[in-house]
């Protein structure tokens, strides 16, 4: 039954995003782009995963612009790779691939530690817990990793759930920020 209702939400989250206006989206990037560079600066985070985001997805675009020119920080991306991913440098150029993500190539260097992962949500639960696009790539990849880096949520507009929808292996957020 929880997942019934666990699709259910995601779908009225997706409906909400979708609608945000272009002006009000630009808006709203804005604010969040600046909060999460803030938060990079503050914390000293040097080696950051962040995304290529979609159409409903805060644009982290500009972060990875300002990021990549600091010497002394590094940017990494998802690299989708059998049912999760590993995380890669950013570089141009990006490839489109599948789900209609864009992608830097492959890289074989193995990062450092990440200390801060910035990840898109579809929605969040009562326990502050991811409801993502359904396949489970996120969860799976900080499963499968040996240490806990600072995670944080973005969203365009907080679509939040009273009930607990997720199941235990949803990744957890440390902040959540939104405009």
């Amino acid at each position: 039954m929880k997942n019934n209702h666990k699709g259910d939400f995601r779908k009225s989250c997706i409906k909400k995003l979708e609608f945000i206006s272009l002006f009000s989206k630009y808006y709203k990037n804005k604010i969040i782009v600046k909060k999460l560079e803030k938060f990079i600066k503050e914390s000293e985070s040097k080696n950051i995963l962040l995304y290529i985001p979609l159409g409903i997805e805060v644009d982290v675009r500009p972060l990875i612009k300002t990021l990549r020119k600091k010497k002394n920080i590094n940017v990494y991306v998802p690299f989708m790779e059998a049912d999760s991913f590993k995380i890669v440098k950013y570089r141009l150029p990006l490839n489109r691939k599948k789900f209609n993500i864009l992608e830097p190539n492959n890289s074989f260097l193995k990062p450092n530690k990440i200390d801060v992962a910035v990840v898109p949500v579809v929605g969040i639960d009562s326990l502050n817990k991811r409801i993502g696009y359904g396949k489970g790539m996120y969860d799976r990849f900080f499963d499968r990793l040996s240490y806990k880096p600072t995670i944080i949520f973005t969203q365009l507009i907080l679509c939040k759930s009273k009930e607990v929808l997720s199941d235990n292996y949803d990744i957890q957020a440390d902040y959540i920020i939104t405009n």
